[in-house]
């Protein structure tokens, strides 16, 4: 696992200095902290970080083909190099090295920017073609890697962090209104926005070309969900893909481990682990004191089932402490709580491994989300005319206040709440229908008139709609998935894992979201996902022999963190440090009475604001450091160049 970052000038005789590319590398030390690299000719720069897993001793970067006409930055991980790697010596090419990265050089002289569709990974790289003076740079297909560019003085940046461009002479960093606009209903600031004016995010499943003194951006690959598989044999064909994408998820020359939720996902992934190592697997744990909020115990009882060498840890609230930390590996405001508890996580897997294997996209895969099986009583309620709709649940709800001591998942009143917003929302926002911090009419409530102005007109909830109907797929249960995989996989869930383990240098691998896993379980028949109130109903059935029973039938809870309790509490005075503060930076956007107002009605108890607090602490974080140009992680160490 790596970072990189480069700079193409469309004057191919302006050099590039290499004092701003070795403080574009210089800021993601943590992504690469075993060595770095550089290539520069004129008009191009390539940097690297590597973090050191295949080929440990011989898998430098930037790497060449054989006589040095093309060269390559890479971070990610080809699970299929060891197939290509012998294709390809069959064609001719003769391979320097053990790694993965050498094959996509290769790939590419046989294919040129087609080399995509051959990869079977994650990644982002980029590859300089001196003879043609092409640049193409590519994301995978799900977006598990990062990358940020954009056109500036004269010429494209790029890295794997926001931060790297961040550190290019001259560069704004001025907020983009538009994207913080959308990160308040979505938690994160969707692709291809970026928080600053001027940057930008490659989508997923895209690749950048520059050639010719032209940029394009093309799509290469999207689910389909269509047309449906049939048989008896579906079961076997699930449990054969996904095996194989744990295999292959195994190489590499350094510890590894699982992050173990307690969760049906993630305990399948470690118990295939367990029946593939002829060693405990290392597995590690997170929770809270507070009990309805913690699953160390389902996630003990798989560890004991398995018998990994299991490793736990509990947050407490001054963690949020930790804040500013966050916010500076993100480069964005990100109102996730779950990535507090993710970096914690990554600290203690840290200590013992510097691989760990999760669940991730087992239930956009598969159908794992109360909400899914929730969205078609919304659709009903939704036909309702409003004022017996509105009128019921007023008085409905008054019997049912927010318990801010469970889950959300656990809580009937959050759950009632939830169906106004989905009733007011259409099927295609389904994450916004059920997870929504602010709605558009809350957002106008709290904004300047200088934010109303620049953002207002923007419906966060028409990006999505706008997913669900171009999605690949016919009935609402595969659009959603498909939204979800597009938006809210790639927006929230893959730059949290990726960011807060990166922060700790540990590589995070996710076998559900192999492309061949994807591809299979996009076209099963939806009940094999969804029936009735069972979710992931084919992975439940598939690997009832394998995991503990009572992991089997359990629900969907989700990384859910206390924040209502925090806030109302202990941390509530934190809050009015970052928020109200005369002066503060996100007064200019916010209006400071809204602002207040929601931190009085949360202390009294009157509402349950945590979460919409910690967006909100996110955001001003971010502005403050924005403003003061600071810097919380990175490094300024000097750097080796190799021309």
């Amino acid at each position: 696992m790596c970072g990189i970052s480069g700079v193409l000038y469309f004057d191919e005789s302006r050099p590039v200095q290499p004092g701003i590319l070795q403080a574009m590398n210089g800021v993601i030390r943590h992504r690469g902290p075993d060595s770095d690299g550089f290539y520069f000719r004129p008009g191009i720069g390539l940097a690297m970080r590597r973090l050191a897993i295949v080929d440990v001793e011989g898998g430098r970067q930037p790497l060449s083909n054989e006589d040095g006409t093309v060269w390559i930055v890479f971070n990610g991980e080809i699970y299929n190099a060891p197939e290509l790697r012998p294709r390809l010596e069959a064609r001719g090419h003769v391979f320097r090295t053990q790694t993965d990265t050498e094959t996509i050089v290769h790939l590419y002289e046989e294919h040129g920017p087609d080399c995509v569709h051959h990869l079977r990974g994650m990644f982002a790289f980029a590859i300089w073609d001196q003879s043609r003076r092409r640049l193409l740079i590519a994301r995978d297909r799900v977006g598990k890697k990062p990358l940020y560019y954009a056109e500036h003085d004269g010429g494209l940046l790029f890295g794997s962090e926001l931060k790297c461009l961040l550190q290019y002479p001259g560069f704004s960093r001025d907020p983009d209104l538009v994207g913080i606009h959308h990160f308040l209903s979505l938690q994160y600031v969707p692709e291809p926005f970026a928080a600053v004016q001027g940057a930008r995010k490659l989508p997923a499943a895209h690749r950048l070309i520059v050639e010719n003194g032209r940029t394009r951006i093309e799509r290469y690959w999207e689910l389909d969900y269509e047309p449906k598989w049939n048989g008896a044999d579906l079961q076997e064909r699930v449990r054969e893909k996904v095996t194989e994408a744990v295999r292959i998820r195994l190489m590499g020359e350094v510890p590894l481990g699982a992050h173990l939720s307690g969760g049906v996902d993630s305990a399948i992934v470690v118990g295939l682990m367990a029946g593939m190592s002829s060693q405990p697997v290392k597995t590690f744990s997170i929770g809270f004191r507070e009990g309805a909020f913690n699953e160390l115990d389902h996630a003990r009882a798989v560890a004991t089932h398995f018998g990994t060498e299991h490793h736990e840890f509990l947050v407490e609230p001054d963690a949020v402490s930790l804040l500013p930390k966050l916010v500076a590996h993100f480069d964005e405001p990100f109102a996730d709580p779950a990535a507090l508890p993710t970096w914690c996580l990554s600290e203690l897997t840290r200590r013992h491994v510097t691989v760990a294997l999760n669940g991730d996209g087992g239930d956009e895969a598969f159908g794992g989300y109360q909400r899914y099986y929730a969205d078609p009583f919304a659709d009903l309620y939704r036909l309702l005319p409003a004022p017996i709709r509105e009128g019921f649940l007023d008085r409905l709800l008054r019997c049912f206040p927010r318990d801010s001591s469970k889950p959300v998942e656990r809580d009937f009143g959050a759950a009632l709440r939830h169906l106004a917003a989905a009733a007011r929302l259409s099927t295609g926002a389904s994450v916004l229908r059920w997870g929504s911090y602010f709605q558009e009419p809350d957002k106008q409530a709290l904004y300047t008139e200088e934010m109303r102005a620049a953002a207002g007109h923007e419906a966060s909830h028409a990006l999505l709609e706008a997913c669900f109907r171009n999605a690949k797929a016919v009935s609402r249960l595969d659009r959603t998935l498909a939204t979800d995989v597009g938006n809210y996989l790639q927006g929230a869930l893959l730059p949290k894992v990726d960011r807060m383990t990166m922060a700790h240098s540990l590589e995070a691998r996710s076998p559900f979201l192999d492309q061949e896993v994807l591809e299979l379980a996009a076209r099963l028949p939806t009940a094999w996902k969804v029936k009735g109130f069972t979710t992931k109903r084919i992975l439940r059935e598939t690997f009832a022999d394998l995991l503990p029973p009572a992991i089997t039938r359990r629900g969907k809870m989700g990384f859910s963190v206390p924040l209502g309790m925090w806030f109302a509490g202990p941390l509530a005075e934190h809050a009015r440090e970052i928020l109200l503060p005369a002066g503060a930076p996100i007064h200019r956007f916010l209006r400071r009475e809204a602002l207040s107002a929601l931190l009085e009605e949360h202390t009294a108890r009157k509402a349950d604001h945590g979460k919409r607090l910690w967006a909100l602490l996110n955001l001003a974080t971010w502005l403050d450091q924005i403003r003061a140009r600071e810097s919380l992680c990175g490094s300024s160490d000097p750097v080796i160049v190799a021309r």
